[in-house]
């Protein structure tokens, strides 16, 4: 019996008719190792003080992954646009995971300037961050946008630059999913 909505995870089968693969098949399949890409959005921070980023990337690391880029990038629409184009265009990371400038400032225009570039949402992104985020700070979390998105055969997560925050997504969302995503977006 395959899982349907609302039956736990647990309850499902490892196989499903018709030889369509479940959850579990596609995790099983998924790569060992994902490539990473790492662009933090500030306007105060370098490679040095980037604490979200270099947090990302120990883990990353750590989990057994390989980080293939990690920059810093201004608050501006097109210092954003033209990093991204270029990592995702020229290094090719399975996930481009980028940190800051998602708030509701004036200056905040990740999230304006990447998502008319995916080719599709992951609108369930936002809502879990959403969601895990005001079990940490309350109604707060209003304030912290999060999306994640595919760009030409790459996985685009979009994070609040807080430790935070950055934390709170890997722990909760990314680390489990990478291999995961990474497969599908690669899939023939």
């Amino acid at each position: 019996m395959s899982r349907s909505y609302g039956q736990p995870l647990s309850a499902a089968t490892n196989s499903r008719p018709g030889g369509v693969m479940g959850i579990h098949e596609h995790k099983t399949a998924a790569p060992q190792s994902v490539s990473i890409g790492i662009i933090t959005v500030s306007t105060t921070r370098s490679l040095e003080t980037d604490e979200s980023g270099l947090w990302i990337r120990e883990q990353a690391i750590t989990e057994g992954h390989t980080v293939v880029l990690h920059r810093v990038v201004p608050d501006k629409a097109a210092a954003i646009r033209n990093a991204v184009l270029e990592a995702v265009r020229e290094i090719s990371p399975q996930v481009l995971i980028l940190d800051g400038g998602t708030g509701i400032s004036p200056s905040d225009v990740t999230i304006e300037t990447l998502r008319p570039m995916f080719s599709k949402e992951m609108t369930g992104f936002g809502s879990l961050f959403a969601h895990l985020s005001h079990r940490q700070i309350g109604s707060a979390a209003i304030l912290s946008r999060a999306t994640a998105g595919v760009m030409d055969g790459t996985v685009v997560v979009c994070l609040p630059g807080s430790l935070n925050a950055c934390r709170l997504a890997w722990q909760e969302m990314i680390s489990s999913e990478l291999r995961h995503l990474a497969h599908h977006v690669r899939e023939m």
